[in-house]
Order: structure tokens, then sequence, then C-alpha cells
């Protein structure tokens, strides 16, 4: 038979490495054995529990697994958790604050009716405060331009923009 590969011309697989990474995730730290290709999204996800971070695209195209690294958002798909050993990694599930009161972002989005069907919400929300944190809500357009990373299927992009605009002008004075 033509293309076929016998047993012994097969190439045999490759063991696959792993190592022990610590990861201080909205404060706690996490001491996880991981596969050294593992991302910080599905770290965060299959090892740790947290859910907020979102697989969209897995190409770092859609903004659902935004999650901040120092204050910084990044996309969690195309980061390897390894690579977020010593920093402090924050997501949408530490937020809240200690009396259970919203984030003003998250408030802000339940205000300006910034979310439908909800995937999109947390790596918005997060790349939202990065945006505002940034200093890049000085305008429509800015605010625009620097969430175009973060995709809405449910189209809810004036009410996300509304959202940013408020928090910025109530923080940014």
């Amino acid at each position: 038979m033509t293309g076929t590969v016998t047993l012994s011309q097969a190439q045999p697989r490759r063991a696959t490495a792993s190592l022990s990474v610590t990861l201080v995730v909205n404060g706690a730290i996490h001491d996880l054995f991981i596969d050294v290709r593992t991302s910080l999204l599905d770290a965060l996800r299959e090892h740790i529990g947290l859910t907020g971070a979102k697989k969209g695209c897995d190409h770092g195209q859609c903004g659902a697994c935004t999650v901040h690294v120092d204050g910084r958002r990044v996309v969690s798909c195309l980061t390897l958790a390894a690579q977020a050993q010593g920093y402090d990694v924050g997501t949408i599930e530490g937020l809240q604050g200690v009396d259970g009161a919203l984030h003003p972002m998250q408030q802000a989005f339940i205000d300006h009716d910034a979310l439908q069907c909800g995937y999109c919400t947390p790596g918005q929300i997060m790349s939202a405060i990065a945006c505002v944190q940034e200093g890049h809500a000085k305008s429509l357009d800015e605010i625009r331009e620097y969430m175009s990373g973060n995709l809405c299927r449910c189209g809810a992009y004036v009410g996300i923009v509304a959202a940013i605009e408020d928090v910025a002008a109530r923080t940014q004075g």
C-alpha cells in the first residue's frame, strides 16, 4: 500500500517534559506540576479551577482569555504558565472586593448594558480595566482602538465603550 508506514518505520513518541511552577493568582499561591507546554489559560481553568477567562479562539485574536499579569493585560492562551511564575496574575474572579462589592468596571458593564451572552465579558472587563489604568481612555476613538483586540459576538460594543468612558471619567477626573 502506498503511503502506509509500518510500525518499525514510525517515529516513537517523545515523552513530554513536566515542571513544577508556583503561580500567585488573585493573591493566592498555587503550586502546580504541569506539562511545560501548558498555557496560562489552561493552568487557570484546568489546574486551578478559575473558569472566568474563556477559551475562545486559542490564537490570541478574540481577547476572551484576557487576564492581568503584574497589572498588564495579556492573552492567557498565548502565554505559557511557566512565564507567569514570579508575577501576580489577576483574573475576573479576583476583582470583587472583600465586602462582596463589584469592581467599578463590573458595575459599569451592568449599568450600561455592556453584556449579552456574557462569554466575552470577563475578557472585556479585564481589558477595559487595563485600558483605563494605562491611560488609553481619553476619547471614544482611543477606547475603541485599545479595546479592538476584544471581540463580542453579540455586538455589545456601544455599551462596552460607554462603561469604559464612565469609569474613566470617574477615576481620572
